[in-house]
């Protein structure tokens, strides 16, 4: 439950910020992309998406996406999304607890954008 509430306020946090940061709005003016990040049993998950500036968010398991950030479980990708260690998800990954499916530079386009709002 706190994972799929964590991935909503992810999802306003970034509507908002597509609207009042003028970076981030600018910075998501250059890409379309489809990102999902979801749980691997496909329990929790929701869509992001990304097109020339506009943002759109949708829940559940979604199989059109550029990139998925899969983690293990709901625990885990809630722990390791509110860790304020900046190496946190580099660790979940070398621990296979997370997995980039799809093109991983958009994974990597995805988390540079957050940098730019968190």
């Amino acid at each position: 439950m706190r994972f799929s509430v964590l991935l909503l306020a992810l999802a306003w946090i970034i509507k908002i910020a597509a609207f009042t940061n003028a970076r981030f709005k600018s910075y998501i003016s250059k890409a379309q992309a489809r990102i999902l990040i979801k749980t691997d049993d496909d329990q929790r998950a929701r869509l992001f998406v990304f097109d020339k500036g506009r943002f759109a968010s949708m829940a559940g398991p979604h199989a059109n996406f550029d990139a998925a950030l899969v983690w293990k479980d709901a625990a885990t990708g809630f722990a390791v999304m509110t860790s304020k260690k900046p190496d946190a998800s580099f660790n979940a990954a070398a621990e296979g607890k997370l997995r980039v499916e799809g093109m991983s530079v958009y994974a990597q386009w995805f988390e540079d954008g957050l940098k730019l709002i968190m």
